[in-house]
């Protein structure tokens, strides 16, 4: 199963869902996804790199997938986010793997 896309729903910021492929042989992040689509304007995602050291990136996971667990720094960088929900991630600390085939996620609103 090299080369696999999967299938991700990505909501944007309008509330308009994109059907996109991400690939799971690049190890590219939710966040990178979402900047390769252009799914946000410029500038208002991934502001630091994907480090975990903003919040630009929070997403809601909307569907049933299980995920990594949270890093400490992910943890504490969402205790100080803007428009938390209790299925907040970070889009840079979610990679793209074959096991999130089908994962839906909304893109927060910009803080």
């Amino acid at each position: 199963m090299e080369n696999q896309d999967i299938n991700i729903k990505i909501t944007d910021r309008e509330g308009v869902t994109h059907e996109v492929q991400a690939p799971t042989d690049m190890n590219m992040n939710l966040m990178e996804v979402i900047r390769s689509y252009e799914l946000a304007p410029e500038g208002t995602v991934g502001i630091c790199g994907g480090m975990a050291m903003c919040a630009s990136c929070q997403c809601y996971v909307k569907s049933d997938h299980e995920l990594p667990e949270m890093t400490d720094d992910e943890d504490a960088m969402l205790a100080e986010a803007f428009y938390v929900e209790d299925n907040s991630r970070l889009g840079c600390q979610i990679h793209m793997t074959p096991e999130l085939e089908g994962l839906e996620v909304e893109i927060a609103p910009e803080s």
